[in-house]
């Protein structure tokens, strides 16, 4: 079996691809970065006309109704690219909330403002699958109480989705009363992570009726985690390539480093760990499209194993560089932080492992 992309989503890569290269140089990505609160406007605009906040929404919404694997291979550019734009929580995680648990009414109302950039959603999610000190979000007699850590794209939000446990998802309004959202400062500068705090927040509406939204958020979840996972092989490629360029150029006793065996054999590992960690996205995807049976774990093994080898990668292209490779100027720690922080957002190795571990029905066993 030939598993590969097709012309069409090549040239979909592509086409985001070139516009990243000519528009969104680093100094760019890291003059937005770099403000408090970022502005990405005029970038996520763009990238909105591009097709960006409408991929994975059908036409009858004004979307481009494509599959997950489209949504993947844009966010391998954008990780390439190291862009800071709502795209994980907007374009990916709130519309696979909406077309899962969202009813007719609520699709007709946000879909479309979606798709067309107008709005923009964040998400806080994180505790029903990590649990950290008083970090919980819960209803109390239709309320919203708790703290919600690593919140995503919800500083700039027009909305914001809110997962309470494992079965409530609600959509709140960022100016309701009680919810105080405080933008946390984290290593990777270009991804947007706020705290949120609610004290007696009133939803506006919820998702799921009276069934619930356990497996919206679970899909939601999954759907994020692909991206994340797209995102950080975009990362390991862009490392790749400056550490190939920089061994083709550095000159150390009257010879290009790249000449000597260690530095070769240091970028074919990265080489090697990275190939197989694309198919290993692209079939996560497609698992998730095709609604596998075994795509949450699928999932759950792709996004860890890439996250490791993205981590060897990063660390590898730093060592290729030198001392350099640790300079400001240089440029090469940007990616190394977006590869850093997507190893941890939606569930580190370790988290996904005990999810995988569940998922084959394996009790979890205790040292004596």
């Amino acid at each position: 079996m030939d598993f590969g992309l097709s012309d069409e989503q090549r040239l979909l890569q592509n086409t985001f691809s070139s516009y990243l290269t000519e528009q969104v140089p680093i100094s760019r990505a890291r003059a937005i970065s770099e403000a408090m609160p970022p502005d990405v406007t005029a970038l996520w605009r763009d990238l909105a006309n591009l097709g960006a906040s409408g991929v994975l929404i059908p036409q009858e919404y004004g979307g481009a109704g494509l599959t997950l694997l489209d949504a993947a291979l844009i966010a391998q550019t954008l990780g390439q690219a190291v862009v800071p734009s709502p795209y994980l929580a907007a374009a990916v995680m709130a519309p696979t909330s909406f077309l899962e648990a969202g009813s007719p009414e609520q699709k007709h109302e946000w879909l479309p403002k979606i798709a067309s950039g107008d709005i923009r959603m964040g998400v806080a999610a994180t505790e029903t699958y990590s649990i950290r000190e008083n970090a919980s979000v819960h209803l109390e007699s239709g309320r919203l109480r708790g703290k919600a850590l690593m919140a995503l794209d919800a500083t700039e939000a027009h909305a914001l989705l809110v997962a309470a446990g494992s079965s409530d998802l609600l959509l709140v309004s960022p100016d309701a009363p009680g919810l105080h959202i405080s933008p946390l400062i984290a290593v990777d500068r270009t991804r947007t992570l706020s705290e949120i705090v609610f004290d007696g927040v009133k939803p506006a509406d919820s998702l799921g009726g009276p069934r619930g939204a356990g497996s919206a958020i679970e899909r939601m979840l999954d759907a994020g985690r692909v991206i994340l996972a797209a995102e950080t092989v975009g990362a390991c490629d862009a490392m790749l390539e400056q550490a190939v360029s920089y061994a083709s150029q550095r000159r150390q006793f009257g010879r290009v480093i790249g000449s000597f065996q260690a530095v070769k054999h240091m970028c074919a590992e990265m080489a090697a760990e990275l190939e197989p960690a694309r198919s290993l996205f692209w079939y996560a995807a497609h698992a998730f499209d095709e609604r596998l049976t075994d795509s949450p774990l699928t999932i759950a093994h792709a996004k860890t194993h890439i996250s490791e080898a993205g981590v060897f990668i990063a660390r590898t292209a730093t060592e290729v560089h030198g001392g350099v490779g640790f300079t400001d100027e240089q440029n090469l720690h940007i990616w190394f932080k977006r590869i850093g922080v997507n190893r941890h957002l939606l569930g580190s190795p370790d988290v996904l492992r005990e999810r995988a571990a569940k998922l084959q029905g394996w009790a979890t066993c205790s040292t004596p």
